[in-house]
């Protein structure tokens, strides 16, 4: 099978990784893809938002399976793109239709689409740059602390926690003042949930669904979960606190209901489903929705599991999702994300990284890497995800510190607590 990963993160490079084990993957190829996919695929120079030039991609180059990694391309309609085209309709695209990638795309939409299901999630209203006046007035009487979420894209930046009502009012301000651009144009705000987030995945064909193994990410800049959110800087996988009843109730009142919800209102859906999820008292409740796999979650979750991948997607996209039997690595894994000094402010590019090959017993996956004249330069944000397999987390990451303690690059800073918050399970 000739597949084309669309991406240029950890998460691509995971998926990356994963895809080229399977002995059905005959070609692989990433577009753009990063300094360390080249180990599993073809680097191709197209832009995912280009849809014209990836047809005409997957036209010249035979591709029988397209894999979205990143939520934009979904959210601006790729699916649809291919569905449109007489020549690219027999195309299998990993991935939602637009109305079903609103899930993210509008954070409006995904709590009213939860409100029509009964999904368990916080109480919230949504404002425009037309009510501002009554948004205030309604910050000024909310309990505190209060959330504010961008009801757009704004690549995981854009959710504000205030612990005051005059800070939340300016945050209101500044965000339906264009602080996230078009991502802000309208705002959410919601009633702060206190518990302990972790995150579910699923793949569904539009019918059925199976469960990938669970995680928990830490998206604070700072140890201590402080500072401003960054698209996340380590992650963890199993979850310790999931146990077997918090598993039910999640399944049953949040999984199966989203699922059917979509179905019922005739949503095409054969992809992934991110469900940010909280844990107050012994209830889950729904944060957010994602309609692809999270970054730096896939980093753990795709090394547990032990399907072929190829076969498993193949199967969401011929509706057989049905027959499959999910199997995982009964170790844990845990990943630490490097990245670069400044970050997620402004931050230089094009620092020289070393130290790569003294990497021993993690997984490197590259997120923001460049390669030129044979080094490997820094060119994003977050910059590499070292995950490691242990007999639990604690072990994992004791070999994942290790090896961010080996990589060199001017500026370098990663989190030394990821999973000190699990310690009490």
């Amino acid at each position: 099978m000739q597949i084309l990963l669309l991406g240029s993160g950890g998460r691509e490079h995971a998926l990356a990784w994963k895809l080229a084990q399977s002995k059905r993957c005959t070609q692989l190829f990433i577009a753009p893809g990063n300094a360390g996919t080249p180990a599993h695929g073809q680097n191709v120079a197209l832009n995912p938002l280009d849809f014209d030039a990836v047809g005409r991609f997957v036209l010249d180059n035979q591709i029988d399976m397209v894999v979205v990694g990143p939520e934009e391309p979904l959210v601006r309609g790729i699916w649809d793109y291919f569905q449109a085209d007489a020549r690219l309709q027999h195309i299998a695209v990993i991935g939602p239709s637009k109305a079903g990638a609103v899930l993210e795309g509008s954070k409006g939409w995904a709590k009213q689409f939860m409100q029509r299901h009964k999904i368990p999630t916080a109480a919230y209203r949504e404002f425009n740059a037309g009510q501002l006046e009554e948004g205030l007035e309604y910050l000024a009487q909310h309990s505190l602390p209060i959330v504010l979420k961008a009801d757009g894209l704004a690549a995981g930046k854009g959710v504000v926690i205030c612990q005051s009502r005059a800070e939340a009012q300016e945050e209101l301000r500044d965000m339906l003042g264009g602080k996230f651009g078009d991502a802000s144009a309208r705002v959410v705000v919601e009633e702060f949930l206190s518990g302990i987030e972790f995150s579910v995945f699923v793949l569904t064909d539009g019918k059925t669904y199976r469960i990938l193994p669970e995680a928990k990410d830490y998206k604070r800049i700072g140890e201590g979960d402080k500072g401003p959110n960054t698209g996340g800087m380590g992650a963890v996988s199993p979850v310790p606190f999931v146990d077997a009843d918090l598993w039910e109730k999640v399944e049953q009142r949040i999984i199966v209901p989203t699922v059917k919800g979509l179905r019922k209102e005739k949503i095409p859906y054969k992809g992934f489903i991110f469900f940010g999820l909280i844990r107050v008292g012994t209830d889950p409740y729904v944060i957010e929705y994602n309609c692809r796999m999270g970054d730096p979650e896939t980093e753990v979750v795709i090394p547990r599991l032990k399907n072929d991948l190829v076969q498993l997607l193949d199967n969401c996209a011929r509706g057989t999702l049905g027959r499959v039997k999910i199997r995982q690595d009964r170790r844990a894994a845990t990943t630490i994300f490097l990245v670069s000094g400044g970050y997620p402010g402004d931050y230089a590019k094009g620092k020289v990284i070393s130290g790569l090959d003294a990497v021993k017993g993690s997984l490197a996956f590259h997120a923001g890497t460049s390669e030129k004249n044979g080094e490997v330069l820094t060119a994003g944000g977050r910059v590499l995800a070292l995950t490691s397999y242990g007999k639990d987390f604690r072990a994992a990451l004791r070999k994942s510190r290790r090896n961010a303690k080996a990589v060199q690059f001017e500026g370098k800073y990663f989190r030394r607590d990821i999973g000190k918050d699990l310690e009490a399970f």
